[in-house]
């Protein structure tokens, strides 16, 4: 299995944005995830395209767009055009989230389906097919330095196993609380793209992205 690294731009050194992005990309990170929030879907408001697109520049790294906004359906064409390599959109926040991903598709990036804790895995009976990645939310979105919740493990466990009995290659993507007391467990669990913030940004950036990264390592020999 490919285990993939990305740090979230939210913990980030705003005022040095960029240093941080080229810091953990040099590092080691394989893709910088970059969480959107519209102060609707989510109480916070975060970035939009006039900084994704600004931040383009700092590095070659897949672009891991997690749009935590209502109607994500009306941006797809806009985070695209400012550098998004991936787009990943809630289920909860979609009036008809099948047509919503299938605009990701059009697109021509990876597709990605988000569900908050709360959210039974039966709501991907009728999408999976339209997906790259399922990213299951390990904390309630809309904060950064949030504790993992324990729940989540098990969830991520039924998700593997089912795509293992379905035959199906997708990855999981875990965003919350996962940090050195917690990224055994989601890795245990089936998870293989890991979103960190906190865990990488507080301190040495480069020396958490390599202290991760070779843990991530260590798993795909």
């Amino acid at each position: 299995m490919k285990y993939t690294l990305a740090p979230s731009i939210l913990a980030a050194d705003f005022k040095n944005l960029g240093r941080d992005i080229e810091n953990v990309s040099k590092a080691g990170a394989d893709a910088v995830h970059i969480d959107v929030m519209d102060g609707n879907f989510v109480p916070s408001i975060s970035f939009g395209m006039p900084l994704i697109k600004s931040i383009r520049a700092a590095t070659d790294k897949f672009f891991d767009v997690h749009l935590m906004v209502t109607d994500p359906e009306r941006y797809i064409k806009d985070f695209v055009d400012c550098g998004a390599d991936g787009i990943t959109i809630h289920a909860e926040a979609c009036r008809d989230v099948e047509n919503a991903l299938k605009s990701i598709r059009r697109a021509g990036v990876r597709v990605g389906i988000a569900l908050n804790p709360g959210t039974s895995l039966s709501t991907l009976d009728y999408l999976i097919d339209e997906v790259d990645m399922v990213l299951l939310m390990t904390v309630n979105p809309g904060f950064g330095g949030q504790k993992y919740i324990e729940s989540s493990t098990r969830k991520i466990r039924h998700l593997r196993d089912r795509l293992n009995e379905e035959g199906r290659d997708l990855d999981i993507e875990v965003d919350g609380g996962i940090t050195m007391d917690t990224i055994d467990k989601v890795l245990d669990a089936g998870a293989n793209v890991i979103v960190m913030g906190s865990a990488i940004f507080r301190g040495n950036a480069a020396e958490n992205t390599q202290y991760f990264k070779n843990i991530l390592k260590d798993r795909e020999k």
